[in-house]
């Protein structure tokens, strides 16, 4: 059988290929022959949408940029020739720009997926590292690419986010005027954002993406149970809770994939704009360096973080310190030696330094540390058990408390500041850092389920 099968592999065309390419045997390891959990469930559709709005973007981008003119006197008309003159322009200038928001839907609903299931934990925490990593590139991609239209709101969103960086003690002067590479966002800005938008980010990207899929496919998939199907194997070394990723799985995330385009299409011809939240009528206006928007505000993806830059003020700052004072004195209390002493010592710091410096480069601080924390989730949840499925209830209330308050930032973030505003994002921005700081003393404690040894699964 050995010998046949050899035959067969070395015969034709595809045998030509795989005695010098491993054409076959990377088929076989990442698709036919990767076994993944046959408990799947709607949560998993997401990570292949991720992949497809991926390629949307990638596709679409090379088009538009045959047509776009990266130039402070022309961009903004190249976009509207783009939408006015070149055949099927508008779809693809619309399938690029709805494709960032819907990228961004997919991807935050694949990152509560594994939230939930606990799809952060051992073996596979580089799967979420390069997860998150993959996040932050999209954050700067979707950022870089928000000036090229060179709309009013592209332009002074830009200018603002930029400023962001002169709160920096020190460097910060220096650092925002080397990232415009001008006084003000200016042509030299459009053209360094645009070689970042179109070239430089997307290979980091797709570098995070492809280490992402290497990463999961060699530990192996999650499943709402957090079983691990390696450990129940047959005589063949088959996973016993495990199907071969295709067909059966290829099937199933291309029915999830037509439900994905039928809104996509509905989006696109009926309401490309959504409102607003996906293209501000600000944009398009033409860029006007004189006139000032009555209120500037991100795209409704940033918001949540906006929203936390927004509320750091003079007085939350001073909730900070003593939150940290806090944090220290804990840390002191369970010092049991000389040598334990970092953190006391680190909070002390810390705290000197936020007496000297003011609260806008705070609220930048607190804005990287929301993004930056989600990279440290597999250390701090202590739980036994992966899947939120198996644990307490009052777990499942403090994922829904997180949940709604991250809700409520992005809500916040797009509308005008005012005092009530304010403080109620104070509040969910304290909830929100309350939720991982906490999680290695509240995810131990409680009264857990115990998982089953295999995967619970109903044929339909």
């Amino acid at each position: 059988m050995a010998t046949a099968d050899k035959e067969v592999e070395t015969t034709g065309l595809t045998g030509w290929i795989d005695r010098r390419f491993p054409l076959t045997s990377t088929w076989k390891k990442h698709v036919s022959e990767y076994y993944a959990p046959k408990n799947f469930n709607f949560w998993y559709f997401f990570g292949s949408l991720a992949l497809l709005v991926l390629v949307n973007q990638i596709v679409t981008g090379i088009f538009l940029t045959m047509n776009y003119k990266p130039d402070a006197t022309l961009a903004f008309a190249s976009v509207e020739y783009i939408m006015r003159e070149v055949p099927w322009g508008w779809l693809i200038r619309y399938m690029h720009a709805t494709g960032a928001s819907m990228f961004f839907v997919v991807v935050y609903l694949h990152m509560f997926r594994g939230l939930m299931y606990g799809s952060y934990r051992k073996p596979r925490e580089l799967v979420w590292i390069f997860g998150c990593a993959i996040f932050l590139c999209l954050m700067a991609e979707a950022f870089f690419g928000y000036l090229l239209p060179w709309g009013q709101m592209s332009f002074w969103g830009a200018q603002v986010i930029v400023n962001l960086f002169s709160a920096i003690p020190f460097i910060g002067p220096d650092l925002s005027l080397w990232i415009r590479g001008d006084y003000v966002v200016s042509d030299v800005t459009l053209n360094r954002f645009f070689a970042f938008h179109v070239i430089a980010i997307p290979l980091v990207l797709i570098g995070l993406v492809v280490a992402h899929l290497v990463a999961l496919h060699e530990v192996g998939s999650n499943n709402p149970d957090g079983v691990e199907i390696k450990a129940k194997k047959d005589a063949n070394g088959i996973p016993l809770d495990g199907i071969p990723f295709h067909p059966y799985y290829s099937v199933h995330d291309f029915m999830g994939v037509c439900v994905f385009l039928l809104i996509f299409a509905a989006i696109i011809f009926f309401a490309p704009e959504m409102g607003g939240y996906f293209l501000e009528a600000n944009n398009f206006v033409p860029a006007n360096p004189l006139q000032t928007p009555p209120e500037i505000a991100p795209v409704w993806y940033f918001t949540a973080f906006y929203a936390m830059l927004r509320a750091t003020t003079d007085p939350f700052k001073i909730v900070l310190m003593i939150v940290i004072a806090l944090l220290g004195v804990l840390a002191l209390v369970k010092a049991r030696g000389k040598w334990k002493l970092g953190l006391p010592v680190l909070a002390v710091l810390v705290l000197i330094f936020m007496a000297l410096t003011e609260s806008k480069f705070w609220g930048v601080v607190v804005m990287g540390t929301a993004v930056v924390s989600l990279f440290f989730l597999p250390w701090l949840d202590r739980s036994p058990v992966k899947s939120i499925r198996y644990r307490p209830l009052f777990h499942k209330v403090f994922y829904a408390i997180f949940v709604f308050a991250f809700l409520m930032l992005g809500f916040l973030g797009t509308r005008p500041p005012s005092p009530a505003a304010t403080l109620i994002a104070q509040i969910c921005a304290l909830i929100y850092f309350a939720f991982f700081l906490g999680m290695p003393f509240w995810t131990p404690r409680g009264k857990f389920k115990k998982p089953p040894e295999r995967v619970h699964y109903k044929p339909h």
